[in-house]
């Protein structure tokens, strides 16, 4: 039997993947979390052998706890489940050790042979995405995301210094040239032209 832990804020997603799962004779889903804190609590309890995540949870983020997972337990196999069909995500996904990533309008029995091919160690990564995200690489360094991630918020130059361990004059650096490498007007526009990129 392959053990399946599930990460889905939404209940009733939550549910209808559990269900649909435990159709399957080979799949046993051994637990469900609602946010990433929680899903990481269950995984360090329960080892399962392939954790299903969505990308955006309460807490702590699918991305997050992907590569959370992937560094301290190594065996399990994480997925990415969304509705964000953007190759940035994808490329974010696979770079912090996620080893599928498909779209929630895909069938179940799609997330049941993923979920198969990546326990016996291979990928299953959605193919309208994958040509795409080799193409579209993000220009910006991770420190130039995190700061763009932190003024997305309406953080001062001052909070992101603070909360980064940063001086104020490398903050707006960083702003400086995360809004260039983008050709945005600024950084509220910078931030959301990296969200719909999915580079944030």
């Amino acid at each position: 039997m392959i053990r399946v832990l599930l990460a889905e804020d939404q209940a009733l997603v939550l549910g209808a993947l559990s269900a649909l799962l435990s159709l399957e004779d080979d799949l046993e889903v051994v637990g469900g979390a609602h946010d990433g804190e929680q899903a990481l609590d269950l995984a360090l309890k329960l080892r399962p052998d392939v954790l299903v995540t969505d990308i955006e949870m309460p807490r702590l983020s699918g991305l997050d706890l992907a590569a959370r997972v992937h560094e301290s337990l190594p065996e399990t196999r994480v997925i990415i489940v969304t509705t964000f069909a953007r190759s940035g995500y994808l490329r974010r996904a696979l770079d912090v050790g996620a080893r599928g990533y498909l779209l929630k309008d895909a069938p179940a029995a799609e997330l049941a042979d993923a979920i198969r091919r990546v326990f016996a160690g291979g990928r299953a990564i959605d193919p309208s995405l994958a040509g795409e995200a080799w193409e579209a690489q993000s220009p910006l360094t991770e420190r130039e995301r995190q700061v763009l991630a932190e003024a997305e918020s309406g953080a001062s130059t001052a909070a992101i210094a603070q909360r980064l361990k940063l001086s104020e004059g490398t903050v707006r650096n960083y702003l400086s040239e995360a809004i260039g490498k983008l050709g945005a007007g600024g950084r509220v526009e910078a931030a959301r032209a990296a969200r719909e990129k999915g580079w944030l």
